[in-house]
């Protein structure tokens, strides 16, 4: 796969081999599945050994579903599961070449799992974060390794999404950002190259769009069927924004818009009304069965929530 213009060169990352990734959730498991299906040894970790144990068996799940229709042989299955080892806590990191953080958007949350990971990982380990707007210059600011630790935002979800946006700190070198691109590359992603800029690239365009839908819908301007209706038709997009901001989890679109404002300081990047009352409710989107849409135990959309 060739580089852009602004992308560094490639370079041999044959020495990455186990990469370790915090947070057995949707996007943990994803990163999981990419790395074991490119034939990386994955150690996953999350708040217990048990609920990353179970991360992986729903991974397993979802694979067998795969299986059952044709998609995938059986044998491939069960290699790619078993290459994912679940972990008691960072500590069992000793071993990872590259850990890929994957939790909640939370600053707080972030900074405390990064300490725990870079106090376990061996010296020359690269550090990555998943996330979707925090700084990755203040991650890095509190390792031992700032210079070793970059973005690695993957699109949701990630084993169909075919981006994957680096980010370069302030103090990212330009091996680790060289490398962090070639690996994404090898699992099979196009890349794009960041500054370390509030929403980076993709959510600095994306939240706005969203949340703009969502003061439409608050002000009465349209449905929620007639504005992803809008979306797709109108402006040939594969999904709606409110139907995408339920894929995506509303407390995470949240999230990122209030960095956004933070950071900027701008009032176009608000957070409209009806996106915090629909979090502070709880419904979050397809993960909680609930948020713009009602969805079914298997993920379908049955008819507008409000």
């Amino acid at each position: 796969m060739e580089n852009s213009p602004h992308q560094p060169p490639s370079v041999d990352v044959s020495h990455i081999r186990v990469v370790g990734v915090i947070g057995a959730g949707q996007m943990g498991l994803g990163i999981a599945q990419v790395a074991a299906q490119t034939g990386h040894e994955v150690v996953l970790v999350d708040a217990s050994l048990e609920l990353a144990a179970r991360g992986r068996d729903r991974l397993a799940a979802s694979l067998g579903r795969l299986v059952e229709k044709g998609k995938l042989a059986a044998d491939a299955r069960d290699a790619l599961v078993a290459r994912i080892r679940p972990v008691k806590g960072a500590e069992d990191f000793g071993t990872a070449d590259l850990v890929v953080e994957a939790a909640t958007e939370h600053l707080e949350t972030k900074i405390k799992l990064f300490k725990a990971a870079d106090a376990a990982m061996k010296p020359g380990a690269l550090l990555a974060s998943n996330t979707s707007s925090i700084s990755i210059t203040k991650l890095a600011a509190v390792t031992s390794r700032p210079e070793l630790v970059a973005g690695m935002h993957f699109m949701n979800p990630v084993p169909l999404m075919k981006l994957c946006e680096i980010v370069r700190g302030v103090q990212s070198s330009d091996q680790t950002i060289a490398a962090i691109t070639t690996l994404a590359q090898k699992m099979g992603k196009t890349t794009i190259l960041s500054k370390d800029i509030p929403g980076f690239l993709v959510n600095r365009m994306l939240i706005p769009f969203l949340n703009e839908a969502c003061f439409a819908l608050q002000e009465g301007v349209g449905s929620p069927e007639d504005l992803d209706q809008a979306g797709k038709l109108g402006l040939n997009h594969p999904m709606g924004p409110l139907e995408l901001a339920d894929l995506i989890g509303l407390d995470t679109c949240l999230a990122i818009a209030e960095v956004l404002h933070r950071e900027f300081g701008d009032d176009k990047y608000r957070a409209a009304s009806v996106l915090r009352n629909l979090v502070a409710a709880g419904w979050l989107g397809k993960k909680t069965g609930r948020g713009f849409y009602v969805y079914d135990e298997k993920g379908a959309k049955l008819r507008p929530a409000i």
